[in-house]
């Protein structure tokens, strides 16, 4: 972890210290057109979500569910460029002071070029960057440039990573650790649940400080179940149904349902 502790991590702290935990939710941006989710994610932060993970709209998905993917090349075919996540960052950190990271596969970091996808992060009020495809050996670049700019450097953890490599992710990462588990299908829950908390204490006794799971939760009662072993839970698949289908009124009701899952039993029942 850095020295000066990221937005992202306070964030999670403050959620920990009110409530369970945090709840990091996910949307694309460009979908259904820019404008639209540019409201949507003022109105995730609005409705609960404690981190907004912004996806940037990439040719070649290769982690994204069919719900995900469908809406990522709908905004793809609707003229999505990089600079638009920029726009996009700038006008939802202009209306609502929740940390924004930016989720996007490495390729068109690399393309639009590191120092300077840093910097124009940095200038729209970013918080960092999450990382699927990239492993922190092959990641120098980044996390100079990252460190250089005060962003966070999110990487990803599975069930299938050695303690070593595990130990790499925890010592790079700042932020959180992405806990994802890819044993099973979403359906198998115990399963799920099993191998995503096992991950968790991995994760922990290779030093890692704060672990975000994102296992295909959909439920506050799935919340609140991740919350008992992780830091925060990570939603997306739940989030881009609700505002393909409903549009956002229909997504900020759904965020605010699943937000519940943060909230400590006696806060509950009060609520109720």
């Amino acid at each position: 972890m850095n020295a000066h502790e990221s937005q992202v991590a306070i964030a999670i702290r403050e959620a920990k210290r009110e409530r369970r935990g945090a709840l990091v939710g996910y949307l694309p941006v460009g979908f259904p057109d820019l404008d639209t989710s540019i409201e949507a994610a003022i109105a995730m932060a609005r409705s609960g979500a404690d981190v907004l993970e912004l996806g940037l709209p990439y040719s070649d998905p290769v982690m994204d569910g069919a719900v995900i993917q469908e809406a990522t090349q709908a905004a793809l075919a609707d003229g999505f460029r990089v600079g638009h996540v920029f726009e996009a960052v700038r006008r939802v950190r202009e209306a609502v002071d929740v940390p924004v990271l930016v989720m996007t596969y490495w390729n068109p970091v690399l393309q639009y070029g590191v120092e300077r996808f840093a910097r124009e992060l940095v200038e729209a009020g970013g918080a960092g960057l999450i990382t699927p495809d990239i492993t922190p050996d092959a990641a120098a670049d980044w996390i100079e440039a990252g460190e250089r700019a005060g962003l966070d450097r999110v990487f990803l953890a599975a069930p299938s990573s050695s303690d070593e490599r595990l130990r790499l992710v925890a010592e790079a990462t700042t932020g959180f650790v992405y806990t994802v588990s890819t044993m099973g299908i979403t359906g198998e829950r115990a399963q799920l649940d099993a191998a995503a908390r096992g991950l968790t204490e991995r994760l922990r006794a290779q030093g890692a400080d704060l672990a975000c799971v994102g296992i295909g939760i959909s439920t506050a009662e799935q919340v609140a179940a991740a919350l008992e072993y992780a830091d925060g839970a990570i939603v997306g698949t739940a989030f881009v149904r609700a505002l393909r289908d409903g549009g956002v009124p229909r997504l900020a009701e759904v965020v605010r349902s699943i937000a519940a899952g943060t909230r400590r039993a006696d806060d509950a029942d009060t609520a109720l």
